[in-house]
């Protein structure tokens, strides 16, 4: 299917180059020439229809001109993840590390007192 329209091409110059020889030589029959220009005719147009068929089949624009850009998209930026805060034990009472640590550990810490209130219903200094 690819050189399809190249190859029509050519045998319709070549038809149309033997059948204006052959006129040409109705006319110039008493030269005696035996069909040489007939055939050099045919070569000539076969050749022609080549050229003419294979500049046809070629693309009008290149490829690349139909394909689209790439885009470039930056990667995220990288997920750090921090590591909890150890204790290693417990820290003094009324420090900034204590504060901290009973304020996460017990929901009802009472930064005032120090004290929480435990699901026994008492509070509990925290410790």
């Amino acid at each position: 299917m690819r050189f399809m329209k190249p190859t029509a091409a050519a045998l319709a110059l070549a038809i149309g180059a033997l059948s204006f020889s052959g006129v040409a030589e109705a006319r110039n029959r008493h030269h005696h020439n035996n069909g040489g220009a007939a055939a050099a005719a045919g070569i000539f147009g076969f050749a022609a229809g080549a050229l003419v068929g294979g500049a046809l089949s070629q693309p009008r624009y290149p490829t690349y001109y139909y394909q689209p850009a790439p885009v470039y998209v930056a990667p995220p930026p990288p997920v750090v993840y921090r590591p909890a805060p150890a204790y290693y034990g417990r820290p003094q009472p009324w420090t900034a590390e204590w504060y901290a640590y009973c304020d996460a550990r017990y929901r009802s810490f009472d930064p005032r007192t120090g004290y929480f209130l435990g699901y026994d219903g008492q509070y509990h200094f925290c410790q």
